[in-house]
């Protein structure tokens, strides 16, 4: 099925996203969320390769079944690790002229919408944290929308995604 994408979005716009938009509409930002929401399973995994590689070297001592269990387990740790990043890489908050659209799930592709003309308004917030690091959360406010619409989490560029977001819900 061909697929028309918007006028002079056509560099910009990669496969994945633009797949999902309407001819009529405009491709203004997509973002995944910010990668600091890896960084608990990174932890995970350089902490459990740490202790694999303690527990081989001191506890198993030379028991080559207790040494294959040990590696065998941070294996699983690391596919853990693998899968969010997975994940990660296909969750997109998109916005575009018309509406605001998050695509999510790796083997089931979900993708929800909201009109921009049902969006009443936008709260954006930044902790310390999330200053430092470059993420912010945005509460979006609608009539009759999906919840997992509503609440948008770890998202990166926050000041400049807010403000594209204000200016296509708050138009003059």
């Amino acid at each position: 099925m061909a697929r028309l994408v918007p006028t002079g979005d056509t560099d910009t716009v990669s496969a994945s996203v633009g797949r999902f938009l309407l001819p009529s509409e405009r491709h203004v930002i997509s973002v995944h969320q910010h990668p600091v929401v890896l960084l608990g399973r990174v932890i995970a995994v350089l902490a459990g390769l740490a202790a694999a590689a303690y527990l081989s070297s001191s506890v198993a001592d030379g028991n080559n079944t207790a040494i294959l269990v040990i590696w065998l387990l941070w294996v699983v740790v690391l596919l853990w690790l693998v899968a969010k990043i997975i994940e990660w890489s296909v969750h997109r908050l998109v916005l575009t002229s018309k509406r605001v659209v998050l695509i999510t799930g790796v083997v089931l592709r979900k993708v929800n919408a909201i009109p921009l003309e049902k969006v009443t308004d936008i709260e954006f917030r930044q902790s310390q944290t999330g200053r430092l690091l470059g993420y912010g959360h945005f509460e979006v406010f609608s009539l009759g929308a999906d919840p997992r619409m509503r609440s948008f989490k770890f998202l990166p560029y926050p000041a400049q995604l807010y403000l594209e977001a204000c200016a296509l819900i708050f138009k003059e």
